[in-house]
C-alpha cells in the first residue's frame, strides 16, 4: 500500500507528511474529547528505518501535539530520534503490528466513549448502518482477558488476530485501527468509534445482508475511507495543518 501512486515523493517528504498526519491525529483525538489522561496512541512508520515508528512523547496534551513532539522508537523500545520518554503500552502494541504487517505504516489506538463499553461485549460489528459497512468482512476481535497490554508478545497477539484486517476490537479494551497512513488509521478510527455508537444506541436493528455490505463498502473505500474522512475532519476542527509543524 503506497502513499504515492503516481508521484514519487523522496522518503523525506513521506516522513514528513506522515509524522505531520501523525501530530494532526492525536489533535484530531482530542477534538473528539479522547485521550485526556493520555490513554491512546498513534504511530507512523519511518520510511528509511522501518523497523522504526514515531509516535507522541510521554506528557504532552493531545491538543497540543507538534511534530517536534514525536519520537523515534526503535524496535527494542529504545529512544532512537527525539527528547521525552517513549509510551510502553503503546510500543507493547504498535511494534508487533507494524513488524508483522510490512504494507501497515500506521495504527490508532484510545480510549472513547462508545468503542470501549461495546468492545465489553466481545463481538463484531453487524452491518446496521451505512459506516458499518467499511468493516464489512474487515475487522476482527481479540478476545483475551488481557486488557493491561505489558508485554511485545501480548501485542503480538494482537497483532496475529488482527491477521490483514483494517481494524481490531480488543475485547474490554476498545478499538484499534491500522491503514497504509496515519490518516487512513485516525480516519478509519473515528468512524469506527461511530459504528460503535450506533450499535450502543440501536434498539431491534434490522442489519443488511452480505450482498449489500459489500457493495456499499466497495463504494466507499475506493478512494481511502479514512483518508478522506480524515481531511474533513481537520478542515472543521483544526483549520491550518501546518499548526502542528515546529
Amino acid at each position: 500500500m503506497s502513499e504515492a501512486t503516481t508521484i514519487k515523493y523522496s522518503n523525506d517528504e513521506i516522513r514528513a507528511r506522515r509524522k505531520r498526519d501523525c501530530a494532526l491525529g492525536y489533535r484530531l483525538l482530542a477534538a473528539q474529547r479522547w485521550g485526556d489522561m493520555g490513554d491512546g496512541h498513534i504511530s507512523a512508520r519511518d520510511p528509511d528505518q522501518t523497523d522504526c515508528f514515531w509516535m507522541l512523547k510521554l506528557g504532552v496534551s493531545y491538543h497540543q501535539a507538534k511534530v517536534s513532539d514525536l519520537v523515534l522508537v526503535g524496535p527494542d523500545g529504545s529512544l532512537v530520534e527525539g527528547q521525552g520518554g517513549v509510551n510502553e503500552a503503546g510500543y507493547y502494541i504498535h511494534q508487533p503490528i507494524l513488524a508483522t504487517y510490512p504494507e501497515a505504516v500506521s495504527g490508532c489506538h484510545v480510549h472513547t466513549g462508545w468503542g470501549t463499553p461495546f468492545s465489553a461485549e466481545n463481538r463484531l460489528f453487524d452491518m446496521i448502518t451505512q459506516e458499518a459497512c467499511i468493516f464489512y468482512d474487515d475487522h476482527a476481535l481479540f478476545d483475551d482477558e488481557e486488557v493491561q497490554v505489558q508485554s511485545t508478545a501480548a501485542g503480538q497477539r494482537i497483532a496475529d488476530t488482527l491477521g490483514h484486517n483494517k481494524a481490531i476490537i480488543l475485547r474490554n479494551h476498545g478499538l484499534l485501527t491500522v491503514g497504509n497512513s496515519p490518516a487512513e488509521a485516525v480516519g478509519n478510527f473515528i468512524i469506527m468509534e461511530r459504528v460503535a455508537e450506533s450499535h450502543m444506541k440501536v434498539r431491534n436493528p434490522q442489519p443488511i445482508s452480505d450482498e449489500a455490505a459489500l457493495f456499499a463498502k466497495q463504494d466507499l473505500v475506493r478512494h481511502g475511507s479514512g483518508r478522506r474522512a480524515f481531511r474533513s475532519l481537520w478542515e472543521r476542527h483544526i483549520g491550518n495543518p501546518d499548526v502542528v509543524l515546529g
